[in-house]
């Protein structure tokens, strides 16, 4: 397990236990978290699992792929830290995690 948590624009934080080889966007959505909705089901076609990826873990979450940037690029509030939920997959290096929410929920 390790400790991601996800951060939202209002201020709030919810931190999850995420089991290692889950996807961000899964442990968001089957904990109900807002803002996190995966409508195409974790692969990269809607961006509706935006989130940021903290400056201090964008390196240890690695560089979307040719789908996922593909994606990214059609996201009109892209920036450098823009990353799919769907694609980043948990494991023990990203222990202590920190993403924000793009979506209000």
């Amino acid at each position: 397990m390790s400790k991601v948590t996800f951060r939202y624009r209002d201020g709030t934080a919810h931190d999850l236990d995420v089991e290692d080889g889950n996807t961000l966007m899964n442990a968001a959505f089957f904990e109900g978290l807002p803002g996190i909705e995966g409508i195409c089901g974790g692969v990269a076609a809607c961006g509706t699992c935006h989130v940021l990826v903290d400056e201090a873990w964008r390196t240890a979450c690695g560089t979307p792929d040719r789908a996922e940037e593909a994606r990214l690029a059609q996201i009109a509030v892209r920036q450098p830290a823009s990353r799919l939920a769907c694609q980043i997959t948990v494991s023990p290096q990203l222990d202590g995690l920190v993403v924000t929410v793009v979506a209000d929920g």
